[in-house]
């Protein structure tokens, strides 16, 4: 997949995707906060067929979904799987009863046997969060622990 990022003065920022399949895609991410889903004509990959208009709160809930929130995306920097074990990204949704407290709350390791060895925040990387590290919604946590362990962690989370 390909990515465009073109800046629109005054107006946001626009991405734009095309699949392998050649299908294109893009975001406007406006000033405001609003944010534009637009679908391009597969003849014309310059026209707009279809425009989804989405509030910010509308938008964050879709780029949950997308970075799954309830499901567990690999990290394929450290997708390497040794008999059993994982290494996953989690991101805390919005609404977790986890947002605002200390990772130690969490007990994920005794609970669920998971390790959180790095959480990603607004692009810095905390590696080894000490247990009074706060949480909030939206960080990224990278996970390592059985496969049916993280999906265990991703429920406590929710």
């Amino acid at each position: 997949m390909t990515v465009e990022r073109t800046v629109l003065p005054g107006v946001g920022v626009a991405h734009a995707i095309t699949t392998r399949a050649s299908q294109r895609a893009g975001v406007v991410c406006h000033l405001d906060g609003r944010r534009e889903i637009v679908l391009y004509d597969p003849e014309d990959g310059e026209r707009a067929i279809c425009l989804l208009v989405l509030e910010a709160d509308e938008a964050h809930r879709v780029a949950d979904l997308l970075s799954a929130t309830v499901t567990v995306d690999r990290l394929a920097e450290l997708e390497q799987e040794l008999t059993g074990v994982i290494a996953a990204r989690v991101r805390l949704p919005a609404g977790s009863p986890f947002d605002g407290r200390p990772l130690g709350e969490t007990r994920a390791r005794s609970r669920t046997g998971v390790s959180i060895v790095a959480v990603v925040r607004d692009g810095e990387v905390i590696v080894g969060p000490a247990p009074g590290f706060v949480l909030r919604c939206g960080d990224l946590l990278a996970v390592v622990g059985a496969r049916g362990a993280v999906a265990d962690l991703v429920a406590l989370l929710t």
